[in-house]
């Protein structure tokens, strides 16, 4: 049976590389970002068929009302990839860096929230082998210096992805967390400072789609990144520090 897939964050980057992934294996996407433009070239470079939602994530009825569409026609998604995102560098002595901090946590988390919670109870009655795969990221593991709410927001999405999995249990419906490292996306092109294990977006989207197949319940990705996230977490905090206090930073409210 052809597969359905729901994928937030499909204009470009990693949900991009996803929606090219799962599209050649013939599945039926949808596809969300903000920029309707971007969505409609990629739904054409894919063969037109799929069904385009051009929102915000932070806006709940839009989601709602995208998920009412697409499981009406198309029946209950096989997969859901909450996979949008920003990153901004912020500071939280600077106090106009608080809309920023405020906009990430909202895309990040509860995008991440609401993207899911429309399509549950249509995937609890179709019952069968489903996913919701939610992407943070590496930076939720120990926080970073100048990046304040892009480590909160991804050590609060890899929580709430734990505390979903458990609800989920009984359903059969399996949640993944993926955490990347460094993807080539533009997200990360404007980072100022080496990125190590660095990997291109097309090779990432091939390993996210086999971890997602199997269901694996939290992995890192790259695989190196991984291991250097678990030294990093074993690090006492007086080493910790004086190791990466002055770290580089993500430029200030850049949001991307």
């Amino acid at each position: 049976m052809t597969q359905k897939v729901f994928i937030t964050g499909a204009s470009s980057g990693i949900g991009e590389a996803l929606a090219v992934y799962y599209a050649a294996q013939g599945a039926t996407l949808g596809l969300v970002a903000r920029r309707r433009d971007f969505l409609d070239g990629l739904n054409q470079r894919l063969g037109g068929r799929h069904a385009c939602y051009a929102l915000d994530v932070a806006d709940a009825p839009a989601l709602h009302d995208a998920a009412t569409d697409f499981i009406f026609r198309f029946g209950a998604p096989d997969i859901i990839i909450a996979n949008a995102g920003v990153s901004a560098g912020t500071l939280t002595e600077c106090e106009e860096d608080l809309d920023i901090f405020r906009r990430v946590m909202d895309t990040n988390v509860f995008g991440m929230a609401a993207t899911f919670a429309p399509f549950i109870p249509a995937m609890r009655v179709a019952g069968g082998e489903r996913r919701l795969v939610g992407i943070a990221s590496v930076a939720g593991i120990r926080g970073l210096p100048g990046a304040e709410a892009y480590s909160a927001s991804k050590a609060a999405a890899i929580t709430y992805l734990e505390s979903l999995r458990l609800e989920m249990r009984p359903y059969g419906i399996k949640v993944v967390t993926i955490a990347p490292g460094y993807i080539e996306t533009p997200m990360t092109a404007v980072n100022p400072y080496k990125m190590p294990f660095l990997l291109p977006v097309d090779q990432a989207a091939e390993r996210f789609a086999a971890a997602i197949a199997r269901g694996t319940t939290y992995t890192v990705i790259p695989w190196p990144m991984g291991v250097v996230a678990k030294l990093l977490r074993a690090l006492p905090n007086w080493l910790y520090d004086r190791l990466f206090t002055s770290a580089p930073r993500k430029p200030r409210g850049l949001l991307k």
